[in-house]
C-alpha cells in the first residue's frame, strides 16, 4: 500500500525508468543445503528431521508436505489402522507412491529407499517411466553403479534422482552404502518433494544474481492492478464509510514464502526505486534472495484534488459523494537474508539512503519516501508492532494495515458492511516512521 503521505502527487506521476547497476561483487548464490531445507522445513512445516530415520518417518513427513489425505481405508500387512503413521501410509498408497501393503514402518530408512519416494511424491513418476536402459546407465555411473544392480522401476527412478539434482552430488555415497539415510540426506530429499510441490520458497533470484535485474523487470511490467470485483465491493465500501482509510489487493500465489526469522518485506510503487535499492544492497555487500509480490494499492481520491488521470498503472473508481477510490500498481519486495545481521542491518542502510528527512535532500535513491514501509513477521529492535487486518477470497486478499488497538473496530465494522466477512488479523513489527504515519502522529 502506498502509505507515502504525498498520495496526489504519488498518484499523478507513476512513470518508471530504468537503469542497470553494475554488481558489486561476483554474481553467486550458493546451491541449497541440508541445512536451508531443514530450517525451512522446521518454521513452515514444524518438522523437525530426527536422526535415525525410519521409514515410517518418512512416510510420515512427505505425506506432511503433500495436499489432501487419504480419502479411503486400507489394510496393511503389518500396520494397524491404530498406528501413528497409518494415516500417512494410506495417503501414500492411495496417491500411489507406495506399491506395498507392507510397509515395514519400524525399519531403518535406506536412503535409495527415500530418494524413490521423494521422486514419486515429486510426481515424476511418468518421467522415470521414460528413461532407457542407455539413460539409466548414464545416470547410475555418477553413482558407481549400474542398473544390475536395482529393479528396472527402481533403476529408473534412481536415476531421475540423480537427474534432476533431487539427490545432489554431496549424497551420491550414500545411495550406495550400506547404511541408514542421514539426517541431511532426509532433509534434503524432503525439501525437494516440497520445492516440486510448490510449496517452497518463491523467489526471482539472489540480489548478487546477474540476471536478477531483467527479472525484476519482466516481473513488475508483467504485472497489472489487481480488480477482485466480489472482494472490492466490500473493501471499498469499507473505505467509503471510513472503516478503513487504504487497502491492498494481494495475489497468495507470489508470496515469497520466505523463512520469516530471516524475511524483511518491503512495499513502493516505483519500479526504479527497487531496482536502485538492489543496487544500494549489492553496494553494502549483502545478500538476500529476492521476490517480487505485485500489489494494488487502493484510497481516497478526493474530487477538490482535481479530475484524475488515469494509465494502465493508475486507476479510479467514482463514489457517491464525488470523491474517487484510487487503485495504484505497486509492488512488494521481499527479502530473505542469508544471516540475522543483514537483516538487522537493513534498516540502518534505508534510513541513511531511503528514506526522505528534508525536501530536496541529496545522497537517497531515486523515489524515497518521507515515510518508507518495511516490516517483517518477528519482532526486531526498533521495529514497532502493528496489525494487519485481511478479508480473503481465493488466491486473492485484501489486507490493510492498523494500530493494534483498531483491530476490533475494523473487523466489527466490516461486519457492519457484510456480515459473512470474516476478517483475519495478526501482528507483526513495522518501521517507526509508518508506525507514527499510522498514527497521525508525524508527517516525517
Amino acid at each position: 500500500m502506498n502509505w507515502n503521505s504525498t498520495k496526489k502527487i504519488a498518484a499523478l506521476a507513476l512513470a518508471a525508468s530504468i537503469v542497470v547497476f553494475p554488481l558489486a561483487k561476483p554474481a553467486y548464490a550458493a546451491p541449497l543445503t541440508a541445512d536451508e531445507y531443514r530450517t525451512f522445513l522446521s518454521s513452515k512445516f514444524d518438522l523437525t528431521v530426527s536422526d535415525n530415520v525410519t521409514k515410517g518417518q518418512f512416510i510420515s513427513y512427505v505425506a506432511e508436505l503433500l495436499p489432501g489425505e487419504a480419502a479411503e481405508e486400507y489394510t496393511f500387512t503389518d500396520l494397524a489402522a491404530s498406528d501413528e503413521f497409518y494415516k500417512a501410509a494410506a495417503e501414500l498408497y492411495e496417491k500411489g507412491y507406495l506399491s506395498s501393503t507392507t510397509v515395514e514402518a519400524k525399519q531403518q530408512l535406506d536412503p535409495w529407499v527415500a530418494a524413490i519416494l521423494a521422486v514419486r511424491a515429486a510426481g515424476l513418476q511418468e518421467l522415470a517411466a521414460t528413461y532407457t536402459d542407455e539413460k539409466i546407465e548414464s545416470a547410475l555411473a555418477k553413482i558407481n553403479s549400474s542398473s544390475s544392480r536395482w529393479v528396472k522401476h527402481v533403476a529408473q527412478e534412481l536415476a531421475v534422482a540423480i537427474d534432476n539434482n533431487i539427490v545432489p552430488e554431496q549424497f551420491y555415497s550414500e545411495l550406495t552404502a550400506k547404511q541408514p539415510a542421514s539426517s541431511d540426506f532426509v532433509a534434503y530429499v524432503l525439501g525437494e518433494v516440497a520445492s516440486y510441490n510448490g510449496s517452497y520458497k518463491n523467489y526471482l533470484g539472489y540480489a548478487s544474481d546477474a540476471s536478477l535485474i531483467a527479472k525484476l523487470i519482466s516481473a513488475f511490467n508483467s504485472s497489472d492492478i489487481i480488480q477482485v470485483s466480489e472482494l472490492q465491493k466490500i473493501v471499498d465500501t469499507a473505505l467509503e464509510q471510513e472503516i478503513i482509510t487504504g487497502y491492498n489487493f494481494k495475489d497468495a500465489r507470489y508470496e515469497a514464502n520466505f523463512v520469516d526469522e530471516y524475511a524483511i518485506t518491503y512495499g513502493h510503487s516505483d519500479l526504479k526505486h527497487a531496482i536502485q535499492l538492489i543496487g544500494l544492497l549489492r553496494s553494502e555487500g549483502i545478500d538476500a534472495k529476492v521476490q517480487l509480490e505485485p500489489k494494488t494499492s487502493a484510497f481516497l481520491y478526493l474530487s477538490e484534488w482535481g479530475e484524475p488521470s488515469e494509465s494502465e498503472s493508475f486507476q479510479v473508481k467514482q463514489i457517491n459523494n464525488g470523491n474517487y477510490v484510487a487503485f495504484s500498481k505497486e509492488y512488494d519486495l521481499s527479502f530473505e537474508f542469508n544471516t540475522i545481521e543483514d537483516k538487522e542491518a537493513f534498516q540502518q542502510i534505508v534510513l541513511d539512503y531511503a528514506k526522505k528527512d528534508a525536501d530536496d535532500e541529496p545522497g537517497l535513491i531515486y523515489g524515497s519516501w518521507w515515510q518508507p514501509l518495511y516490516y517483517t513477521n518477528t519482532q526486531l529492535e526498533d521495529y514497532v508492532s502493528i496489525s494487519n487486518n485481511k478479508v480473503s477470497l481465493g488466491n486473492y486478499y485484501a489486507q490493510t494495515f492498523s494500530l493494534n488497538e483498531q483491530v476490533k473496530d475494523i473487523a466489527e465494522g466490516f461486519k457492519k458492511v457484510n456480515a459473512d466477512v470474516e476478517v483475519e488479523s495478526y501482528q507483526f513489527w513495522a518501521n517507526i516512521a509508518f508506525y507514527n504515519y499510522l498514527g497521525g502522529t508525524d508527517f516525517k
